[in-house]
C-alpha cells in the first residue's frame, strides 16, 4: 500500500475576516471589489468560493441604477454554473436593491437550442422593455450571438465575464477578439473576473494594452483563506498507485467524509476506456446500491462496513438524467443531503457544494488552471468542516515501460501544479519603494523594500511584483525548457540557467512591453519572493530568538559584549536553518541558485525508484539530441539488432560511442512518437 504525501500542508487563522459582511451586506473581497464600480474596465483577481458572483451582483445593479447603464449581460462558461447568479434578496443584508433575472432572459436555465438561445440574446440587447436589463448566458451564446450583432450594439451596457482565463489574445480564441472588438467599437463597460489568472499554454489573456486599461482587484488565496471561520488547514497531495486505479481507491477514499471524485479521461493513460464501467465499480468500493430516486435521480448506497447509507450524485452519466440530478445538487442546503459526488468534465469552475472535503482526482492534470478550480470546489467555509484535502490519485510509471516518459512529463506537471498552489497559499510579499515609507512607520511581515534611489520603479512594475507573479511562476513550472534544465545531469548549475535565463526569458514574453531594467527588477523581485519563501518567511528584528542569533549573520546592527543582539527593531530577516540574513542584504548573487522546482524533486525522491528517475532525466535529455528524421529511420534496424543481441536497449551513458548514439537515435524516436500521439488526441 503506497502512502499519500502531502506536498502542502498549511494552517490558518480563522480570523473570520473574509466571511463577515459590512453594513451593505459585502464580504471583504466584495467590498473591495465594489470601491471600484465606477471603473469602465474592472478586472476581479479572486480565488473560488471568495464571493465573485455576488461582487458582480453589487457592481452591475449600481452601474444599472446609479451610472447610466441600461443593460447587464453576464456570460459563464457552463449552463451549470448559472446557479450561482439566481435571484437573490440583497435589501435584507443592507444593500438598496434585490438581484432578479426574468426567466425568459436566465438562458442557462434549460439546455434548449442554441439557436433560440441566441435569437433570444439578440432580441435582450435590441429589446427596450425596463424588464430586459440582465441577461445570463454562456460564453458560447455570447460568441454565436456576437456573429449577429456590431460592437456598437453593446454601447451603455455592461459586459460580465466569468471565468476569464477562457479568454486569450491568442489567434484562434473567438472570445478574446470580441472582448476586443467591444472595447474598441463601443463604449460599453467589462468586468472581468477569475479565480487564476494563468492560462497553461503561456498566450497572454489580454494584449498588454488592453490589459493597461483595466483597474485590477486583486484578493489573495490567502487572505481568504485565513480570514474563514470555520476551515482552518488545507492539504494538497498525491498517493501513487500501481495497477488500476479503482483497486487503489480504497485507500485514499474515506465514505466519512464529503467528497468530489474527479475520474480520468477516457484518453487518459489512467482511464480504463469505459467511463460507466469505472462509476460502477467505484459504486462497489462504496457499498451496494439499495435505491435510486426516480425524480432527481441520487443513489442510496448501503456501505459495506457498518451499513450506514450514503447519498451519491453521478454527474458522469451524459443522458437526459443528468439535468435532473444538478438540479438537485443546485438546491442542495444541508449536509446531510449528498455525501459523494462523481464527475468527469463538470463540477469544476464555479460549483457550489460548500461541504465538499476532500477533492479526489484521479489521473494527470495538466492544466494548471483546472488543479486550482478543483481544489477550490473543496475550499469553501461552512460550519462542521475544518480540514480540505485535494488528492491527487496518479499512476506511478514502470520505469520498464516504453511510455514512461510521457506519464513522467505529465507527472511533473501536476505536481508543478500544487508547487504553484504553495506559492499561492501563502502569505504575500510585497515590495515598497523605500521613499513611498513613512518615518516610523511599522511594516506589514513580508515587506521588501525596494531601493529608489537610483531609478523608482515604474507602477507597472510594483503591480507586477505585487499581483501577479503567480502568472510568471505558473508560466515557469509549465515551460518544458524549464523542466528539462533541472532534471538534467547538471543539477545546480542548470537551475541557475533556470533562474538567470528562462526566467527573464517568460517576463518578456507575458510582459513584451517593459524595457531591460523593468524587466531585471521584476525578476529579481520574483527571486526574492521565491527565496524568502522556501526558507521560511520573514520575522520581525525585535523578535529574533537569541540562541538563533550566529554573529556576524545580523547585518546592520552590533553584538553587544554580552553576546546580546543591538537595536534591530524595524528591520526584518530571513530564517535560513539557524542564520538570520537581513533582507537588506538579500542580493541575484545570493538567491540565484533558488530551485522553483525543490518540490517536486522531494515528493518524487520519496515516492519513485531509482530507475525511474534515471529515466527521467533521460526523457529531458532526449529534448537535447541533435537529430534528423533520417538518421533515426537509418539507426532504427541497428537499434533492434543491439537488442537481439544484448537482450537490453542501448545505454544513454555507454562510454562506446555508437552505442550511446543507438541510445540517442532510440530516445528520439519515442520523443517523436509521443508527440505524435499527442496531436492525435488533441484532434
Amino acid at each position: 500500500m503506497s502512502q499519500t504525501v502531502n506536498l502542502v500542508e498549511v494552517n490558518y487563522e480563522q480570523t473570520g475576516a473574509s466571511t463577515q459582511q459590512n453594513t451593505m451586506g459585502m464580504r471583504e473581497m466584495q467590498a473591495r471589489a465594489y470601491a471600484y464600480r465606477n471603473s469602465q474596465y474592472l478586472l476581479i483577481k479572486a480565488p473560488p468560493a471568495s464571493g465573485k458572483s455576488r461582487a458582480l451582483m453589487f457592481l452591475a445593479l449600481d452601474k444599472l441604477q446609479k451610472q447610466n447603464i441600461q443593460k447587464a449581460i453576464v456570460t459563464v462558461p457552463e449552463m451549470s454554473i448559472g446557479g450561482s447568479f439566481k435571484d437573490t434578496d440583497l435589501i435584507r443584508y443592507g444593500f438598496y436593491a434585490n438581484w432578479h433575472i426574468e426567466d425568459k432572459n436566465n438562458l442557462c436555465l434549460t439546455d434548449g437550442e442554441t439557436t433560440g438561445k441566441v435569437d433570444r440574446f439578440v432580441a435582450f440587447l435590441k429589446s427596450s422593455s425596463p424588464e430586459d436589463n440582465i441577461i445570463l448566458c454562456t460564453h458560447a451564446t455570447l460568441r454565436h450571438a456576437f456573429k449577429k450583432l456590431e460592437p456598437e450594439d453593446f454601447n451603455n451596457t455592461v459586459l460580465a465575464i466569468d471565468e476569464f482565463h477562457h479568454v486569450s489574445a491568442g489567434d484562434e480564441n473567438i472570445l478574446g477578439h470580441l472582448i476586443d472588438e467591444v472595447m474598441h467599437g463601443s463604449n460599453a463597460h467589462i468586468i472581468a473576473m477569475t479565480g487564476s489568472y494563468f492560462r497553461g499554454d503561456a498566450v497572454p489573456i489580454l494584449e498588454p494594452e488592453d490589459e493597461a486599461k483595466f483597474e485590477k482587484v486583486t484578493y489573495t488565496y490567502y487572505e481568504q483563506l485565513n480570514g474563514y471561520e470555520f476551515l482552518k488547514s488545507l492539504g494538497i497531495g498525491y498517493h501513487f498507485y500501481q495497477g488500476r486505479y479503482i483497486d487503489a481507491l480504497n485507500e485514499v477514499l474515506d465514505t466519512n467524509q464529503k467528497t468530489l471524485i474527479h475520474i480520468p479521461s477516457v484518453n487518459s493513460s489512467a482511464s480504463t476506456g469505459n467511463k460507466y464501467t469505472e462509476v460502477g465499480h467505484i459504486h462497489d468500493v462504496i457499498g451496494e446500491v439499495v435505491a435510486k430516486d426516480p425524480k432527481t435521480h441520487i443513489l442510496t448506497l448501503k456501505r459495506h462496513s457498518d451499513g450506514k447509507l450514503i447519498k451519491v450524485a453521478d454527474l458522469v452519466d451524459d443522458s437526459k438524467e443528468r439535468p435532473l440530478v444538478m438540479e438537485y445538487l443546485r438546491n442542495v442546503n444541508h449536509a446531510d443531503d449528498i455525501d459523494i459526488i462523481i464527475a468527469l468534465g463538470m463540477a469544476k469552475e464555479g460549483f457550489d457544494w460548500p461541504w465538499c472535503e476532500h477533492a479526489l482526482t484521479v489521473g494527470f492534470r495538466n492544466s494548471l488552471t483546472e488543479i486550482v478550480q478543483i481544489i477550490g470546489r473543496a475550499t469553501r467555509d461552512c460550519e462542521g468542516k475544518t480540514h480540505a484535502q485535494f488528492t491527487n490519485l496518479i499512476p506511478q510509471p514502470d520505469a520498464t515501460n516504453d511510455d514512461v516518459v510521457v506519464s513522467v512529463n505529465t507527472m511533473l506537471k501536476a505536481i508543478s501544479a500544487s508547487l504553484l498552489m504553495e506559492q499561492i497559499l501563502k502569505p504575500n510579499i510585497t515590495f515598497r519603494p523605500r521613499s513611498s515609507i513613512n518615518e516610523g512607520e511599522k511594516l506589514a511581515p513580508g515587506t521588501v523594500i525596494v531601493d529608489d534611489t537610483t531609478k523608482a520603479p515604474s507602477a507597472k512594475v510594483l503591480e507586477i511584483l505585487n499581483g501577479s507573479t503567480d502568472d510568471i511562476f505558473a508560466t515557469l513550472l509549465n515551460t518544458p525548457e524549464a523542466q528539462q534544465a533541472y532534471w538534467s545531469e547538471q543539477g545546480i548549475i542548470e537551475t541557475e540557467v533556470v533562474n538567470k535565463l528562462i526566467i527573464p526569458q517568460i517576463i518578456r514574453k507575458l510582459h513584451p512591453d517593459l524595457d531591460d531594467e523593468e524587466v531585471d527588477q521584476i525578476h529579481q523581485g520574483l527571486l526574492t519572493s521565491l527565496f524568502i519563501r522556501q526558507n521560511g518567511g520573514v520575522v520581525e528584528g525585535t523578535s529574533l530568538p537569541l540562541n538563533a542569533i550566529i554573529e556576524g549573520e545580523l547585518a546592520g546592527g552590533e553584538i553587544s559584549s554580552e553576546g546580546q543582539p543591538g537595536d534591530y527593531s524595524g528591520q526584518q530577516f530571513v530564517n535560513i536553518g539557524n542564520r538570520f540574513i537581513n533582507l537588506d542584504d538579500l542580493n541575484v548573487d545570493l538567491i540565484a541558485s533558488v530551485n522553483p522546482f525543490q518540490g517536486a524533486y522531494e515528493i518524487l525522491s520519496k515516492n519513485i525508484d531509482a530507475p525511474l528517475l534515471k529515466t527521467l532525466q533521460q526523457s529531458f535529455a532526449s529534448q537535447k539530441i541533435n537529430m534528423t528524421e533520417e538518421e533515426a529511420v537509418m539507426l532504427w534496424p541497428r537499434i533492434n539488432q543491439f537488442k537481439t543481441d544484448y537482450d537490453r536497449l542501448p545505454d544513454l551513458n555507454s562510454n562506446d560511442n555508437i552505442e550511446r548514439r543507438l541510445a540517442e537515435g532510440l530516445l528520439y524516436i519515442q520523443r517523436k512518437f509521443i508527440e505524435k500521439r499527442q496531436e492525435e488526441n488533441a484532434k
